[in-house]
């Protein structure tokens, strides 16, 4: 007989925070940025005398936090500041600001559970930022987009990663 003298005291909080939540509301969806935790890390490409580095904070907060520099002969040639970053309703967006130029964002096109596209049909080049999880744990970052001569260019940046 002692506890049913406390249960109101021990439901209190619960009928606070039910009478908190709007009728009709519905539970807030899983953050689907989350599905780029695969992404966070260090990555890198050697290629022709160059080191590109790319570093992706993992998925917190509705947000990764980006980075790469390109590195020849001892020399930094350009560097990025990068986000992908929830919208709002929940929409991704890749947010780009390579070496001083002015930020574009390209809005998600696709996603999977191992390759995420992003696509800005307004910015010059790239139009298309991709990422893709290959079965041997490396990555294959893609742009594309219109070249001068009109035709689709593709850039492709194969990381492994660094630990």
């Amino acid at each position: 007989m002692r506890l049913a003298r406390y249960l109101p005291l021990l439901l209190l909080p619960a009928l606070v925070l039910a009478a908190d939540k709007p009728k009709g509301a519905k539970p807030a969806p899983a953050a689907i940025i989350a599905k780029l935790g695969w992404l966070a890390g260090h990555w890198r490409m050697e290629k022709a005398g160059r080191v590109i580095d790319e570093q992706w904070m993992a998925p917190a907060g509705g947000v990764m936090l980006g980075m790469a520099r390109t590195v020849a002969k001892g020399r930094e040639l350009e560097h990025e500041f990068t986000q992908i970053r929830e919208g709002p309703g929940g929409e991704l967006f890749y947010i780009a600001q390579p070496s001083g130029q002015k930020e574009a964002a390209f809005k998600l096109q696709s996603l999977t559970d191992t390759e995420v596209v992003f696509e800005n049909k307004e910015h010059d080049f790239p139009q298309v930022i991709g990422y893709r999880l290959q079965p041997d744990g490396t990555v294959l970052a893609y742009i594309e987009g219109p070249g001068p001569d009109g035709t689709t260019k593709r850039i492709e940046f194969p990381y492994q990663r660094v630990k």
